[in-house]
């Protein structure tokens, strides 16, 4: 194999500012011939899970990283051939000599990659001169792990469950498993490479992952409900295994969860470390102020259960969120100076003549907050067409980096979770953020008359450097208006 035909693929920089990932799923196996824009890899990155394309054709001799791995970007990934020669075949280990287990393979690519991310460049070269090695010299790796390097990276180690004999420890580079199990361990965070297979010829079921969950936080099995939502398996062993130790059930395990009686620990990363580090950011950067105000939305309901039930809104998915937001992007267009962004470089005010609306999205992986591009010109019709269109995404894990920048203003419903009222945090770099809880029947004053009625407590975070307290009222007091009175959109809107 000549060394100038071999190409390094590397982690590119899926995003804006992003400095590492983590290995979700590996798409190929050496020996697999790849064509341009192939997927290679899967990542998960601060926002969701994206597919990596080959920017090469040609056959796939060495692959360095494993699922589960976070990488710096601009570590190579692996190793193509692009002339499509024959793989190598590994050399036989010598007598009495164990073969490498998956746990030190993935030490071995982890390591090697920390220390290639410098010298990728000089990795091709390099990798030809070890070819005309006499076999006996070279180290036993399975083709598609590099050599044991010498960098010093520290990696985040786990206990390996003891295996076993009906069950079999699957390779990286080739794991079975249906789409709804791979969506299933996705969502449960647990790494389908140390999953062990049960199923027919290694494949991994839906019973071996949550297996899997049950030995990382040595707990009964969890229920997926197949909706995002996760319950404990109702078992009527469960206070008798469980005992007086309280189990965590709020992080679902995934690759370097560590547990005892007492404790789990589960590393932080991909979306909740951003979603961390960006709340941490806007609490103390941008000075905080919340109002709140309980409306009537009978209004609201009715019009919802009217689009429902009409033949030409039978596609769409009708929520009170599109009518909230409807009534949102009215009260700007009446309050334009909400509309805004602290430029503290430029010691500018950047008035926006435009709104990307962002809806909050609770998802397995964390909170995503992608944003409807131009919602000031939508239709009540496509405003519902693209809440729903977010959602699924966002619950999916495919939120493209594009719908997450440049929002200006953001909503986030908590009433889906029968909560009535929230103090929100503003999204990094926007002015404001409505929260809206639960709509419930109360008794409520109408005409001097108590009467039931929808009822919802809607909350205003803002930046109290761009909005003062009488504009962010009376930003709040037309979106309640619009809500209690519908037809008020078509005068002002």
């Amino acid at each position: 194999m000549n060394a100038s035909s071999i190409v390094t693929i590397a982690l590119t920089d899926p995003g804006e500012g992003l400095t590492e990932a983590e290995i979700l799923e590996i798409k190929v196996a050496v020996g697999d011939r790849l064509e341009i824009n192939h997927p290679v890899v899967e990542v998960e990155t601060a926002k969701s899970a994206v597919e990596l394309p080959s920017h090469v054709a040609g056959t796939v001799v060495e692959i360095l990283v494993a699922v589960g791995e976070e990488v710096p970007v601009g570590a190579p990934l692996m190793r193509v051939d692009t002339t499509g020669g024959a793989v190598p075949s590994p050399a036989p280990a010598a007598a009495g000599e164990a073969d490498p287990s998956a746990a030190e393979l993935s030490a071995q690519a982890t390591e090697q990659a920390a220390e290639q991310a410098e010298g990728q460049a000089e990795q091709p070269a390099a990798a030809g001169e070890g070819e005309g090695a006499p076999a006996a010299q070279e180290p036993k790796n399975l083709v598609g792990y590099g050599e044991r390097a010498t960098g010093t990276r520290r990696r985040r180690r786990r206990a390996q469950p003891a295996q076993p004999a009906a069950e079999q420890q699957v390779p990286i580079d080739r794991i079975l498993a249906k789409p709804p199990v791979r969506k299933l361990a996705r969502d449960l965070g647990i790494a389908l490479h140390d999953v062990l297979a049960t199923g027919p010829e290694g494949t991994v079921t839906r019973q071996d992952v949550l297996n899997a969950q049950q030995r990382a936080y040595g707990a009964e099995p969890a229920a997926h409900d197949g909706a995002g939502a996760y319950f404990p398996e109702e078992s009527p062993q469960a206070p008798e295994h469980l005992g007086d130790v309280m189990k965590t059930t709020r992080d679902q395990p995934f690759s370097g969860v560590t547990s005892d009686e007492r404790t789990t620990r589960v590393p932080i990363r991909s979306v909740r470390k951003r979603t961390a580090e960006a709340m941490v950011a806007s609490a103390f950067t941008a000075p905080h102020v919340t109002v709140f105000n309980e409306i009537d939305m009978t209004g609201v309901t009715r019009i919802v259960s009217q689009l429902r039930a009409s033949r030409e809104w039978a596609d769409v998915k009708v929520s009170p969120l599109a009518v909230i937001a409807k009534a949102l992007l009215v009260a700007i267009r009446r309050n334009p100076e909400v509309n805004a962004s602290w430029d503290e470089d430029a010691q500018e005010i950047v008035y926006k003549h435009y709104v990307n609306l962002g809806i909050a999205a609770a998802t397995p992986r964390g909170l995503i907050v992608p944003n409807l591009k131009d919602a000031h010109l939508m239709t009540l019709r496509e405003l519902a067409e693209g809440i729903g269109e977010l959602a699924r995404t966002a619950r999916a894990g495919r939120t493209s980096l594009r719908d997450t920048r440049d929002g200006t203003i953001t909503i986030t419903n908590y009433g889906v979770f029968d909560i009535d009222s929230g103090t929100p945090i503003l999204n990094p770099g926007e002015s404001a953020i409505l929260g809206v809880g639960a709509i419930k029947e109360k008794p409520w004053v109408v005409d001097g008359r108590i009467e039931p009625r929808q009822v919802a407590t809607l909350s205003l975070s803002f930046d109290h450097r761009l909005i003062d307290g009488a504009l962010g009222a009376e930003l709040l007091r037309d979106v309640s208006a619009v809500l209690e009175d519908p037809s008020l959109g078509l005068v002002w809107g």
